[in-house]
């Protein structure tokens, strides 16, 4: 017998998942995944059988924001063309928070958005858009003639405040979504659900939600809130179950790694307070503890700021065999006034003074960084500038981005702003700059036996390439998928190694 308030749902309602943008929003996509199983629906792996779809959107630069647009449009007319006018679209991530207002009123397609604090609320928002109202969507006429069937389109501005106020937190006052309008507050904890969209053998841990620097190109902490860090004992406790799990790699995420636990001080840290274990929680910390769980996997750490690193960090990593020989160090610039304008609150100095610790403290450390060319006001010299410092530093990994015009953000209004023609211009500038250097740095390894993690029977990485963004080793034998082996470098590829 059904209780009072059980809603009618289709037998195993099925959810597909179409996510898009950074690790950290593959992630947020776990848990949607994790929470839709633990009410029973089952996951789709084809988005046309979905009877739910959901795209988890980024909204980080103009690109990512098109290709979002582009996602959303192009899943609607799927379902017109595959006769499924009863699928539901439902659209999240950061596009879905930062823009819900606006995306409601431009593509009235969309049946539900939700925000960033409700990603472990997915199946429950499901439960209710299937069982609330079964016919939002009324079925498509028959196609005639060869001729796609066609349906109404559904308008949401109504039927969203009868979903439930409570569990969409919908401000009674607009008839607005109102996490649209507030800086979010979730993180996810060690027995959060989740349903890994990563290869067995790796996974993607966040540690922390947010950040709390200033860039003035950026418009993340107006998405995502302020930082927020994991208790300690949260993060090694899912370090734990994965590597119960078999997991090799598990690679250490959020918008400032290298900020992880100050924000749990008992004494509040200011934003360029030293990084010092005696004070409270630290990644040197972490990573310590780390080292303790029994096991063969190494962590990865991702996106660290280089305005927290400190000796003590330098000198845990140095020590700590499970802790992969790679930084991952966004810099975006070099030159002191475009650093000053970016609000980077690093001088040239600082970073040259870290690189060199990086390198004298960690031996055999791959350093990956970003930058960002184009910014507004950027001269001819500070990009040469620019260019120097990349020939001169030899990064074995390094990603350019051209300047995106953030709606929001300090930069946005900026004078100067730089034509596309010559961003794209010292774009290719830098890139064949950088492509010259990793090719030396290739072939260099040429002889040398390392120790790589299997991800295809002939694709391997090796400590220096963290997964999607860097170079693989090219293996001429097969090996087991999801396991480390050692061999020696024979040759190169253009990026890549050959084993």
């Amino acid at each position: 017998m059904k209780t009072a308030n059980a809603l009618e749902l289709p037998s195993k309602p099925k959810i597909g998942m179409i996510s898009l943008g950074c690790a950290k929003n593959l992630v947020d996509a776990e848990i949607m995944l994790g929470s839709v199983l633990q009410h029973g629906m089952e996951i789709a792996s084809r988005p046309e059988d979905a009877d739910v779809l959901v795209i988890n959107t980024c909204a980080f630069i103009d690109s990512a924001k098109e290709e979002s647009i582009e996602a959303i449009l192009e899943a609607h007319q799927q379902r017109r063309l595959n006769t499924r006018a009863d699928q539901k679209l439902i659209v999240s991530g950061c596009m879905s928070q930062r823009f819900a207002k606006e995306l409601r009123r431009e593509i009235p397609e969309v049946d539900a958005f939700i925000g960033l604090d409700q990603v472990s609320e997915l199946g429950k928002i499901v439960e209710k858009i299937l069982g609330k109202r079964p016919t939002l969507n009324p079925p498509s006429h028959k196609a005639t003639d060869g001729q796609a069937a066609q349906c109404p389109t559904p308008k949401t501005d109504n039927w969203t405040l009868e979903i439930g106020r409570s569990e969409l937190r919908v401000d009674s006052k607009n008839g607005d979504l109102g996490f649209a309008n507030t800086r979010p507050t979730y993180i996810p904890d060690y027995d959060t659900p989740r349903f890994r969209l990563t290869p067995a053998h790796f996974a993607y841990l966040k540690i922390a939600e947010g950040c709390n620097h200033p860039c003035s190109f950026c418009v993340i902490p107006q998405m995502r809130g302020k930082h927020r860090s994991r208790p300690p004992q949260s993060v090694l406790e899912e370090i734990r179950g994965l590597v119960s799990e078999g997991v090799r790699e598990i690679n250490l995420i959020s918008q400032d790694t290298t900020y992880y636990g100050m924000d749990l001080w008992q004494v509040k840290a200011g934003p360029r307070q030293p990084v010092d274990s005696t004070h409270g929680p630290t990644l040197a910390a972490l990573l310590r503890e780390i080292q303790k769980i029994e096991g063969e996997f190494w962590v990865r750490l991702l996106y660290t700021h280089p305005a927290h690193w400190s000796d003590e960090l330098i000198e845990t990593i140095a020590g700590c065999d499970k802790v992969a020989r790679y930084i991952d160090i966004p810099l975006q610039h070099i030159d002191e006034s475009v650093l000053r304008r970016m609000r980077r609150e690093t001088s040239r100095a600082h970073i040259e003074n870290l690189i060199h610790k990086l390198r004298a403290g960690i031996p055999g450390v791959t350093l990956r960084t970003t930058f960002i060319v184009g910014f507004p006001g950027e001269t001819d010299g500070e990009f040469a500038c620019l260019l120097d410092f990349i020939q001169q530093s030899q990064f074995e990994r390094l990603g350019i981005f051209k300047y995106s015009q953030e709606e929001g953000s300090r930069a946005a209004k900026m004078p100067g702003q730089i034509p596309a023609r010559i961003k794209n211009a010292r774009f290719r500038d830098a890139m064949s700059v950088q492509q010259q250097i990793a090719q030396d740095i290739a072939r260099e390894r040429v002889g040398i036996e390392l120790k790589l993690l299997v991800d295809q029977p002939h694709f391997a990485r090796s400590e220096g390439d963290a997964p999607d963004v860097d170079a693989r080793v090219v293996l001429s034998k097969a090996a087991p998928v999801g396991e480390f082996i050692w061999r020696r470098i024979t040759g190169t590829r253009g990026y890549d190694l050959l084993a």
